[in-house]
């Protein structure tokens, strides 16, 4: 889409469109983690974040029905004029990516890669947990074994973690238990190395790290993603440099469900909007309160 030519990223119509906002889209909550970290490391870009809470979980859908949630996420996304779109679900990432990255006229930037590289710097046994969907993939086994064949992978799919982060069933006492028993068969392969191969799973970490030996290093692909998201607004002379927009929030669900679960990890309770896709037609539902 761009031309590195400096006529190009000098012009008036350029700088405009660095202003643009970076399309933040999930299932839910989960891509919360990656928007911390974007916030953390870009707070000069405008986000617009989507949650898909209508049609949660994704991790027991079709490859079909993944590609097809995914493309009309990026009409929508594309009609409110983003200049890049930052897949922040693992299971989209896995199953949609490759399909739909070449159909739409601005970078989309998947979740999977950076985590593959980021566990294979140290790791030598790597365990991913992920939705069943994700897991049946193969995507992270594949990525790391790009890297590095040698390294043993040991996938688990977890479908119970999402309903328990959606529900705010975090710290109740049966979850401990949940978490303990997907955890078991790769603590017993002594892996030393656990990526969290969906972005709800970041929130699980205080009862996971309890689960855990120490030595096990934990693998949070949202850090590396924001990472690969500054180099390809670099990369394309995208960075905004004014003053940024704050942040929309999108949902096709309940706006007020997500605001509040939402409340606990944004530190606040934002302006919920609520999308009715394929139609993407708007409606305020929600006003803010500190």
């Amino acid at each position: 889409m761009f031309k590195c030519s400096g006529t190009l990223f000098d012009s008036p119509l350029m700088r405009n469109f660095k202003r643009n906002p970076i399309g933040v889209f999930d299932s839910g909550v989960g891509g919360l983690t990656v928007l911390r970290e974007l916030h953390k490391h870009l707070p000069q870009e405008s986000i617009l974040y989507f949650a898909d809470t209508a049609r949660l979980p994704y991790g027991n859908r079709s490859t079909e029905e993944i590609i097809q949630f995914v493309r009309e996420i990026l009409r929508w996304m594309n009609g409110q004029g983003v200049k890049m779109v930052v897949m922040a679900c693992n299971t989209s990432s896995a199953l949609a990516l490759e399909t739909v990255r070449g159909e739409f006229d601005f970078p989309i930037l998947g979740i999977i890669c950076p985590g593959a590289l980021a566990a294979v710097q140290d790791g030598q046994r790597i365990g991913v947990i992920a939705t069943v969907a994700t897991a049946n993939s193969n995507a992270y086994l594949q990525a790391i074994r790009e890297i590095n064949k040698s390294l043993p992978v040991w996938q688990v799919g977890c479908p119970e973690f999402v309903p328990i982060i959606e529900e705010n069933r975090i710290y109740e006492p049966q979850t401990k238990l949940i978490i303990a028993k997907y955890l078991r068969p790769l603590l017993k392969n002594r892996i030393d190395t656990l990526i969290y191969g969906c972005t709800h799973y970041p929130h699980l970490a205080p009862v996971i790290r309890e689960i855990v030996p120490a030595k096990v290093r934990l693998i949070d692909p949202a850090k590396y993603l924001t990472a690969a998201t500054e180099k390809e607004l670099e990369l394309l002379g995208l960075k905004n440099s004014s003053t940024p927009s704050p942040t929309l929030f999108y949902v096709s669900g309940c706006p007020e469900t997500f605001a509040e679960i939402s409340r606990q990890w944004l530190g606040y309770l934002p302006i919920v909007n609520k999308v009715y896709l394929p139609l993407a037609s708007v409606s305020v539902a929600l006003e803010p309160r500190e």
